[in-house]
């Protein structure tokens, strides 16, 4: 019973690591109105911010995740957690436009320690526990993400924007401190220098078609995710008169979808994880295609679309990215934190695309333009998996 309540509590643990350090690099998006207005920055300047911190994101899983087959986990954790602390404290006070666009980029690296967090689960799972304990833990990454935005857009207008990165390094600071106390020691995995270890991952990206037809589905699912949570603020704002404390209510919507995306893991084992990318695409395309009927409708029933939309594409994104998971996981399982690295590099430039992207257009055209964006970018991933899906039964058929 001691033993099990010990487990209980490295998992409980663990998720909330996940899940607060993710968090980091989401707390920007429903407060982007706020940020405009304290620095004077425009729609193109506002979409800068979320867009360098998913690119920092993406930038440390491909430069600093593979370091984790080569070192303690537990000493990278901590690393990460007082850098991602003091980076927090610095956004707080930064009273520029371009100090914080720097330190935003810096926010997205120190973030993965999330990603160093799912990998040291696995390793400490019992025999036959893995799957439930990466699990939990995943759904503790997936609640930060979509959790964030309600908890930073609420306090965000009570308190200002500043005193949500205040309030995130303390959590951080928390948070790492107990991770240092609970986890052991990590043996490393790897004996390869640092360059070799970036060398497999091209190695890797070139032996493997699937990890690649994986990335970039994964990718442009993000890029429609991405789009639309870096306006719908701003949207709120322009055209409902409505702060950031509504712009982040919509993630907890969002998080609905996503408690239930686990669910996909047993589904892909029954039906196969290539149906479950092909549904999660179909089904975010759909839920964004409903939202052109959104000028048709009264106020009230628009908002009540948006959340209804947002249910259904975090639902099909994050059942993609578990069964995109079981694809690539199950190329080579010695190599998993490297094939973890390369799948979610293209995720975080899907989100640093659609940030930007997503940005722009809105300018140029509204939030039809987002709608459209986020549109065609399901529909084309949607379209790899079914290239994707025909490749393998040629293949299987030529064998």
């Amino acid at each position: 019973m001691k033993t099990q309540a010990n487990a209980g509590w490295l998992i409980f643990i663990l998720a909330l690591g996940a899940g607060f350090s993710v968090a980091s690099i989401y707390y920007a998006q429903p407060l982007l109105p706020l940020m405009g207005e304290t620095l004077h920055l425009g729609v193109e300047g506002m979409g800068l911010i979320p867009t360098l911190t998913q690119a920092g994101y993406a930038l440390g899983i491909l430069f600093l995740l593979p370091l984790g087959d080569r070192y303690d986990r537990r000493t990278l954790i901590l690393l990460k957690s007082v850098l991602l602390t003091v980076l927090l404290l610095l956004c707080s006070m930064t009273q520029h436009f371009h100090p914080l666009l720097v330190v935003s980029l810096l926010i997205g690296m120190a973030a993965t320690m999330a990603q160093d967090i799912v990998p040291a689960a696995a390793i400490l799972a019992p025999a036959g526990k893995q799957g439930k304990m990466v699990g939990t833990v995943m759904t503790g990454l997936l609640l930060g993400i979509l959790l964030s935005r309600t908890v930073s857009g609420v306090v965000g207008e009570l308190f200002g924007w500043r005193s949500v990165y205040q309030a995130a390094a303390v959590s951080i600071a928390l948070i790492g401190l107990v991770m240092w106390r609970v986890l052991p020691r990590f043996a490393a995995h790897s004996s390869l220098s640092y360059p070799a270890l970036m060398m497999s991952l091209v190695h890797l990206w070139q032996r493997y078609p699937t990890l690649r037809r994986a990335a970039l589905a994964q990718g442009l699912l993000s890029i429609a995710f991405s789009t639309f949570w870096s306006t719908l603020a701003v949207m709120l704002l322009e055209h409902h008169h409505m702060g950031s404390a509504v712009a982040g209510g919509f993630g907890i919507a969002g998080a609905a979808g996503a408690l239930a995306a686990p669910l996909a893991g047993g589904l892909a084992d029954k039906i196969g994880a290539e149906k479950v990318t092909q549904l999660g695409a179909v089904l975010v395309t759909l839920s964004f295609a409903l939202m052109f009927i959104l000028p048709a409708l009264p106020p009230m029933a628009q908002l009540a679309l948006i959340a209804l939309s947002a249910v259904g594409f975090d639902l099909g994104l994050q059942s993609s990215l578990v069964a995109h998971q079981n694809l690539v996981y199950s190329l080579e399982p010695q190599a998993r934190g490297r094939l973890n690295a390369l799948l979610f590099t293209v995720v975080f430039i899907g989100m640093a695309l659609g940030s930007v992207l997503g940005s722009q257009l809105y300018a140029l055209a509204g939030w039809e333009g987002v709608v459209a964006l986020a549109t065609i970018s399901g529909a084309a991933a949607w379209g790899v998996r079914v290239v994707e899906t025909r490749r393998l039964q040629r293949t299987s058929l030529s064998v």
